[in-house]
């Protein structure tokens, strides 16, 4: 989006309507103390022509063109050009919550179709119009299943995300519940130790892939917890469950994950989103909001937000959760993507990337530099343990214009040694073969 500045006139309206007679009086409010004393170390002004030459040379000294295996929560999926189309159209790019449906029927139809589409992913009833991210969704999950199950402690195995995992403790500090950690064998969680701890447990977490990108057993799990009286929780990868069984129909309670790959771009990280379905009995204490399809006195099909349990809409003390916004952008991209690739395209994605996963893994462990940390079987994530300085390999096949996965090291000390690779259906065979040729002539 270019910049164009307000002309001297639109300046003086603007100073008129605030009630300052200058820019410098506007910004008087700042003390003094912490105001800039000079002027910007900025060049001379540039004509249009001269400014986009140089901002398009800054850009262009980027590094581009890389081969990513990066994964760990954020994946490189190709985006159809229809996403980016629909979610930069200012009906959607510019709104924000839909207070009043009679105005807002295409954003709240296009809310109504994302749950519809997440419900029908995770084998769950009912599903909210998003949240902020993964992370977030996972501790709101165990956070609501403290409320339906009136229990204090939550369990969850230390197969799940690290961060995520810090992200729960962050909101257990508040007192609400308790975070017990159930050990985790290279991937996979111990069902015997799980069995132990679950008692009076609110809910068992899980993650399926796993951290390491390792399939759990949810059935057995989910039969665990329900044993116990707990609820079952469990985070999942939206691209994988284009084939993988959803965990509804395993016995999960509720089903959260993290939606980037679901037609949004890698850019560093973020914004994704969070998307958060639970079965139908326990709506009134899911967070969040949600849009429901209804008819008006004429008969006519319209869509409303109902169900709302943020404390903008009910008494705060009744409220399930404090958040006030979410990614709904984000989440319209989401169901913009799934309703371009349909079914059969998602799962033939979900396909590609599990194939070309599992030739990479077996490339890598026979040029005798990698060997494996689990045999348990995997999506389309894996963890291999190098022989030799990983921190020395990822730079120098940086040079040569690949990602190579992420280094372990950084989440803790078990981890030493060990990298993490993830494969999407932009990898070509060509490009795996030179990555690996690369590795072997390292």
């Amino acid at each position: 989006m270019r910049f164009i500045p307000v002309s001297c006139e639109q300046r003086e309206t603007m100073l008129h309507a605030v009630g300052a007679r200058t820019v410098d009086e506007l910004f008087e409010v700042i003390p003094a103390s912490v105001r800039l004393a000079r002027p910007l170390a900025l060049p001379p002004g540039m004509s249009e022509i001269d400014l986009a030459a140089e901002i398009e040379a800054l850009a262009a000294s980027n590094t581009g063109g890389l081969v990513s295996f990066l994964g760990g929560g954020c994946y490189d999926h190709y985006v159809p050009a229809i996403v980016d189309d629909v979610v930069s159209k200012p009906e959607f790019f510019t709104a924000y919550t839909p207070y009043q449906p009679e105005i807002s029927q295409g954003t709240l139809q296009a809310i109504y179709e994302y749950q519809s589409m997440i419900c029908a992913l995770t084998g769950m009833d009912v599903a909210n119009a998003s949240m902020y991210d993964g992370a977030t969704a996972f501790v709101e999950a165990a956070l609501m299943a403290a409320r339906v199950t009136k229990r204090h402690r939550v369990v969850v195995s230390a197969a799940v995300h690290p961060e995520w995992r810090a992200v729960l403790d962050t909101y257990a500090e508040s007192g609400m519940i308790e975070v017990v950690t159930c050990p985790a064998e290279w991937g996979t969680t111990d069902h015997a130790a799980l069995a132990a701890l679950a008692t009076d447990a609110a809910a068992i977490l899980v993650a399926s892939p796993s951290f390491l990108g390792c399939v759990e057993d949810v059935a057995a799990i989910g039969t665990l917890a329900h044993d116990a009286g707990a609820l079952l929780v469990v985070a999942a990868n939206p691209i994988l469950l284009g084939v993988m069984e959803a965990p509804g129909v395993l016995g999960a309670d509720i089903v959260v994950g993290e939606g980037q790959p679901l037609g949004n771009a890698m850019s560093f990280g973020g914004p994704g989103f969070g998307f958060f379905a639970c079965r139908e009995q326990f709506i009134r204490q899911m967070p969040g909001r949600i849009a429901g399809r209804t008819k008006d006195v004429d008969g006519r099909q319209g869509f409303v937000l109902t169900m709302q349990t943020r404390e903008q809409h009910i008494r705060r003390e009744k409220a399930t959760s404090n958040i006030c916004s979410n990614h709904a952008l984000n989440a319209l991209a989401a169901g913009v993507y799934l309703a371009s690739v349909g079914t059969v395209g998602l799962e033939g994605i979900g396909r590609a990337c599990i194939a070309k996963a599992h030739y990479l893994r077996d490339a890598l462990i026979a040029t005798g530099n990698f060997s494996a940390v689990s045999d348990a079987p995997f999506g389309n994530e894996f963890a291999l343990r190098y022989d030799g300085d990983v921190g020395a390999m990822q730079h120098a096949l940086l040079e040569r214009g690949f990602l190579a996965g992420v280094d372990l090291s950084r989440f803790g000390d078990e981890f030493a040694g060990m990298v993490l690779f993830a494969v999407t259906e932009k990898r070509t065979r060509a490009q795996m073969d030179r990555f690996i040729g690369e590795v072997v002539s390292l």
